[in-house]
């Protein structure tokens, strides 16, 4: 957000209207304020000069519903706060409430009906006005980042906050859901700056899930985000989220950003199931992450033998060795890499050697020659029995043990 931008378009609709205005964020703070007015009330003076809305003066504003209004409210005078008349109005993106604008009437005003006479005439600046403060004002609201802290930790299972967010109006009566782990494959350990990084994540899931219906919150961490979406069997709102949030999060981390993972969970009814949803969604964009096969959009249930090893559980070094005799033989020998990626592609396209070959580029005769090698050093065939299971398992938990450790 360009302050200097959001102060003119306020100075331009004030000037357009004839009255004196004031921009505030979602928590109080003063934004932005036109230089002409008539006459300011006590309120008005007071909150330029402390740049925040006192507490008394909040509580009146919001006891006309302001909070929840999506059209402009007049909010009455009252003299035992030295406050005149007001109309409020709010500023939304898609729904999404980002501020609001407020317009004072003059001491001898009657009533609000010439105010909002005037205000279809600002729409476009009120439009733009909004889309200014939705660049940074909404990630950066304290009540926004309280709610994203109360959100993550239930994710993480603390009772407290998942009682809390259970009677969030969000989802209160809104399940069942899914949660998604959002993952920047590539970029998720660059993070120089933490408090930066956590900022830039929050504020690229956030305006990616606007407008769109089926995601209920949002919230960002150091590495990744996590969005909690309604449950559905379809894909098409999840990759409309992977497709704004790689826009957004290029646009805001200065950096290319080449492939974005969404880690979805199954569905679950019970608020109760936070942490196992988190935990499975985290998953299954840990395997994708480190299994491109898998795809961008990954469903808990499709990764396999790799929630067999999540659930083996360990520390940074687990799976690191595979424990297998022969994979490690295999390795040995293996300097070129040119057996083991074989090996792998063959596990996992069903014995295919046509669709191997396709995929590295070979000639099919080149496939049967490596495997050949690869029988000769084990001294077994490495395509049947337990020892396919064996080389299969340790080919995925050496992929696994290189897994983003969000």
């Amino acid at each position: 957000m360009h302050q200097q931008d959001v102060e003119q378009l306020v100075e331009q609709v004030a000037l357009q209207l004839g009255r004196g205005l004031s921009l505030e964020d979602l928590d109080g703070q003063l934004l932005a304020y036109s230089s002409n007015q008539s006459h300011a009330d006590r309120v008005r003076v007071n909150f330029l000069l402390s740049k925040r809305v006192p507490v008394d003066v909040s509580a009146w504003q919001l006891s006309h519903g302001i909070a929840t209004a999506v059209r402009p409210v007049v909010v009455p005078a009252n003299e035992e706060l030295g406050m005149l008349g007001r109309v409020c109005v709010p500023l939304l993106v898609r729904g999404f409430r980002v501020g609001y604008l407020w317009v004072q009437l003059d001491a001898d005003e009657p009533n609000a009906t010439t105010v909002l006479a005037q205000l279809p005439g600002v729409a476009r600046e009120l439009e733009q006005l909004s889309g200014l403060l939705l660049e940074s004002n909404t990630a950066e609201s304290e009540f926004r980042r309280r709610r994203e802290q109360e959100f993550l930790a239930a994710c993480r299972g603390e009772s407290n906050a998942v009682a809390a967010v259970a009677g969030w109006k969000e989802v209160q009566g809104r399940g069942p859901w899914q949660l998604v782990t959002v993952l920047d494959a590539d970029g998720w350990a660059d993070a120089s700056d933490p408090i930066a990084s956590t900022l830039v994540h929050r504020s690229a899931a956030l305006q990616a899930t606007i407008g769109v219906d089926a995601t209920l919150f949002s919230a960002g961490t150091e590495t990744h985000a996590v969005v909690l979406f309604r449950e559905s069997t379809g894909r098409a709102n999840h990759a409309q989220v992977l497709v704004h949030y790689q826009l957004e999060l290029a646009k805001r981390s200065g950096r290319p950003v080449h492939r974005i993972i969404l880690g979805t969970s199954e569905g679950f009814a019970r608020p109760r199931e936070l942490a196992d949803a988190y935990r499975q969604s985290r998953q299954a964009a840990q395997a994708a992450a480190v299994d491109p096969q898998l795809g961008e959009l990954v469903d808990c249930r499709a990764t396999g033998i790799y929630q067999l090893l999540a659930s083996a559980g360990g520390g940074a070094g687990a799976w690191a060795d595979a424990g297998s005799v022969y994979f490690r033989l295999l390795e040995d020998h293996d300097r070129n890499h040119e057996l083991l990626p074989v090996l792998e592609l063959f596990y996992d396209n069903d014995g295919s050697v046509q669709e191997v070959a396709d995929k590295l580029h070979l000639h099919r005769s080149s496939i049967y020659n490596r495997l050949g090698r690869i029988r000769q050093l084990l001294g077994v065939d490495p395509l049947k029995g337990m020892v396919r299971l064996e080389l299969h398992g340790a080919l995925k938990a050496r992929r696994w043990a290189a897994r983003p450790r969000i």
